[in-house]
């Protein structure tokens, strides 16, 4: 029996083990995985959060993150692999990866950086954990050694990392350990000395960092609140890490007419960021029309076609539609007999009075909804005229459960319905990271005085610029502000 074992456990290495050694580390890869699986995973795992959090949509920056991430990829252990980069539309200050090639910086964290160089350096790290197949190897570790059980939990498709609801928790985006983080500090300093940039950006990177952390425990003592520990990209290292120091000496030191900095380069692709809470994200799905007056919210995702006799929103995948018509109100008709005359019906099920920011209504579901008639209606009173809106499910879907699930957004997007705010016609306030000359007058605290974004604006300003806690900015150098 005990031979007999062996026999199975070598015979699912070699159907389900991509190569017997990793590329990266050198050793045989104690995981029942093939690079095939790993990557399908990563697939799915990325398809799943791009659909569920807001990514940053400016052209010209992802092109520029994502050249240099290729540039890093192509010197890295797994050249081959194909790599995504995305930029995250989030203030948090973090990077992470997911297996199969997929890497994520956040806005936030290429707002303090100065360098395509620095940015370089936090790109190799995820890449250094993609290589050494961390996310793979801690999982297989914490299934223990049993064969079916590593199985069960690897091979088996989106099991292996969860739902993205969970991701957020996961050693991915949280970090993998001191042993872990410090091999992928090793490997991403290695591949920026093969792609020609300088490995010591990655100890300006942590230096800048922990200057966040300082300012966060200091403001937390200020406020009289308990400091929340900081569990994003390097927040293993300490300030003055001697292993790590170790591990960027060891990449190799690239001749000073040779290493990539590119500081200059950097703030021209920066310039513009958006700092800060994105006020373009608030809402985003809401529907104003200027001219009738009237706001409503879609379900997320979904696309709004203002056609000449209705505005209608589509689900992603065209599986349902939300229809507004406008009609003139009949004199004092009551809201529900309006909307049984406007159905030909005498009864609605599940029907109910709409009082809502100020406007009076009425809506219930068709008793019999077919392929020609919506499943959810309402009539809403609003000045001289009724607006129509219809909810339906296209085709001949007969799972309960997703009528109702759609019926629940059919609901929220009826009950969404407002009189247009001058909040919605003015353009959000987004404040953008801008660079300008210091010159002999300029001092942070001065700079503060005229910026909106804070009561720390001072040290936020310090932050940005690399002058936390103390230090001014000297005449002709080019520094961060926020407009």
């Amino acid at each position: 029996m005990h031979t007999f074992n062996k026999i199975l456990i070598a015979a699912l290495l070699a159907t389900t083990t991509g190569c017997a050694f990793n590329p990266a580390t050198n050793r045989p890869d104690l995981v029942l995985m093939s690079e095939e699986k790993e990557i399908d995973i990563g697939k799915e795992m990325h398809e799943k959060l791009v659909a569920s959090t807001p990514i940053y949509r400016d052209p010209v920056l992802t092109a520029y993150v994502d050249h240099v991430g290729q540039k890093v990829a192509k010197a890295s252990d797994r050249p081959d692999l194909g790599y995504t980069f995305t930029i995250i539309d989030s203030q948090d200050i973090n990077a992470f990866a997911l297996p199969g090639g997929y890497v994520y910086i956040n806005r936030g964290l290429l707002t303090y950086l100065h360098s395509e160089a620095e940015m370089a350096a936090v790109l190799a790290h995820e890449v250094g954990h993609i290589t050494a197949r961390h996310a793979v190897r801690q999982k297989t570790a914490a299934t223990g050694a049993g064969v079916a059980s590593v199985l069960s939990v690897l091979v088996t498709g989106s099991g292996v990392v969860g739902d993205v609801a969970s991701l957020w928790g996961t050693a991915a985006v949280k970090g993998y350990g001191r042993e872990m983080e410090l091999e992928a500090d090793r490997f991403g300093a290695q591949y920026m000395y093969n792609a020609g940039y300088d490995p010591q950006a990655m100890i300006n990177v942590i230096g800048l960092l922990k200057d966040q952390e300082t300012f966060a425990r200091r403001k937390a003592r200020l406020e009289g609140k308990k400091p929340q520990t900081y569990h994003g990209v390097f927040s293993t290292h300490p300030r003055n890490d001697i292993r790590l120091q170790e591990v960027v000496a060891a990449a190799g030191k690239l001749p000073e007419d040779k290493k990539i900095t590119k500081v200059e380069y950097y703030r021209e692709k920066t310039e513009g960021l958006v700092y800060g809470q994105n006020a373009q994200q608030t809402e985003k799905n809401r529907y104003n029309h200027k001219r009738l007056g009237f706001s409503l919210l879609f379900p997320e995702g979904w696309t709004i076609e203002n056609q000449r006799s209705a505005i209608v929103g589509t689900a992603p995948d065209k599986s349902a539609t939300i229809t507004i018509k406008v009609d003139q109100r009949n004199g004092n008709q009551p809201a529900d007999m309006a909307l049984r005359e406007a159905y030909d019906v005498r009864n609605l099920e599940q029907d109910e009075v709409l009082n809502q920011y100020r406007l009076t209504g009425h809506t219930g579901k068709l008793p019999s909804a077919t392929t020609e008639t919506p499943d959810r209606v309402a009539v809403i009173y609003y000045g001289s005229r009724q607006y129509l809106l219809e909810g339906k499910v296209q085709g001949e879907a007969s799972d309960k459960e997703v009528r109702e699930q759609y019926d629940n957004l059919f609901l929220s997007s009826i009950r969404s319905f407002r009189p247009l705010r001058k909040s919605d016609v003015v353009e959000p306030d987004i404040k953008r990271v801008k660079y300008v000359q210091a010159n002999e007058k300029t001092t942070f605290a001065s700079l503060a005085r005229h910026m909106d974004i804070g009561d720390y604006a001072e040290e936020q300003l310090r932050l940005l610029n690399g002058y936390y806690p103390r230090g001014e900015p000297k005449p002709g150098e080019w520094i961060k502000i926020v407009q």
